[in-house]
């Protein structure tokens, strides 16, 4: 889950998902894709603003 009002576009997690599970939306802000993600939590550790959480199901 990313946090919209957090996150500052700055790309990190995009270039670092080893699956391109993130995109920029229309606004800017990262998207994750739930059917590509594989829950590696790697944009977790990259997001410079903590914009990003990653949870189990």
């Amino acid at each position: 889950m990313v946090n919209k009002d957090t996150c500052i576009g700055c790309g990190a997690c995009v270039n670092m998902c080893p699956v391109g599970a993130i995109q920029f939306d229309e606004d800017g802000k990262a998207k994750i894709n739930p059917e590509i993600c594989i829950k590696c939590k790697t944009c977790e550790g990259v997001c410079p603003v903590s914009a990003i959480t990653i949870k189990e199901d």
